[in-house]
């Protein structure tokens, strides 16, 4: 079957109220009123900011999640189609609402989240395995973030073992402090890459070096490419065995307004990089610079640039 996509992005979708700049080393009072900017409203969770990341970045994108049947499905599907991320495979829950998150941010661009799961909950093997004709089309897919869908982990080393035989390559996010090794080392054996933040890493191996973290999920059944987002650090990336690379961050390309989003740009400017056949240092950077322009705007994608400007930044910093 000819791959007409080059990469199905799944899981967590949500609406995100952005609500800035409201103070996060203090407690708010009952009663208190804190002025802010105007709210805003975008989108978040893993499809919606790495699925742009990758469309800004001239892939062929899809959504596939469940969204409710409200007014924020609206907003989703319309934010989606203006950025040129497909929205065929965008499911309507019946019964569920749409996701949403109101987004509190400080004026350094720190952030806290308080967060309804919502409709993409509902996800579980037979979302996967009634639809795997959709992979068998796709180059990739990447799903995020597992540890959020209490109905697929269980079965989530099924579904990417059977998503794997359609011959796309798979790749994981973790998220929700990431967890522990279980799931996980299941699921390992059935991943083409795997980057979790540093934080994540930390909390599922136990370890606080980022190389002896991916040694541990090496051990675990990890054959294939394996990274750590460092954030302000940049990252560590093992596109094999024994073999690592250090990412350097790179500076953002104007002030820090909001850091919402950053390692999920980081990871689908990351297979944006690999499905345009760079080498893994390359994509690496190449990632970088997307994570750098994302800091630079209110919202995960709203400052989000074209691959030819991404690039640029990536070979010039």
């Amino acid at each position: 079957m000819d791959k007409t996509i080059d990469c199905v992005v799944c899981g967590s979708c949500v609406v995100d109220i952005l609500v800035r700049p409201v103070p996060l080393d203090t407690h708010i009072g009952v009663g208190e009123m804190i002025r802010t900017e105007p709210l805003m409203l975008t989108t978040g969770g893993m499809v919606s900011n790495a699925g742009i990341a990758l469309a800004k970045l001239g892939m062929r994108a899809t959504a596939f999640t469940y969204v409710g049947n409200d007014a924020w499905a609206d907003v989703v599907r319309s934010r989606y189609e203006a950025a040129g991320l497909d929205t065929t495979y965008l499911r309507t829950h019946p019964e569920m609402p749409t996701s949403t998150t109101a987004v509190i941010i400080d004026d350094t661009g720190n952030r806290s989240f308080l967060h309804a799961v919502g409709a993409p909950k509902a996800i579980d093997k037979f979302f996967f395995l009634d639809n795997l004709d959709l992979f068998k089309r796709s180059r990739a897919m990447l799903l995020g973030y597992y540890p959020l869908l209490p109905n697929l982990l269980d079965d989530l080393p099924e579904v990417l073992a059977a998503i794997q035989a359609t011959g796309c390559r798979t790749a994981l996010d973790s998220a929700g402090g990431g967890g522990t090794m279980e799931p996980l080392t299941r699921c390992l054996p059935h991943l083409d890459y795997y980057v979790p933040s540093i934080a994540e890493a930390q909390q599922q191996t136990g370890e606080s070096d980022p190389q002896q973290m991916i040694r541990r999920y090496r051990e675990s059944g990890a054959t294939q490419f394996v990274g750590i987002k460092l954030g302000t650090q940049g990252a560590l990336l093992s596109p094999s065995s024994n073999k690592f690379l250090e990412i350097p961050a790179i500076t953002p390309p104007g002030k820090v307004i909001d850091t919402t989003g950053a390692g999920d740009c980081f990871f689908g400017g990351l297979l944006a990089g690999i499905l345009r056949g760079l080498p893994a240092e390359e994509a690496g950077r190449l990632a970088a610079a997307a994570g750098a322009y994302c800091v630079t705007g209110l919202g995960a994608t709203t400052a989000l640039q074209d691959f030819a400007t991404t690039m640029h930044l990536a070979s010039t910093s």
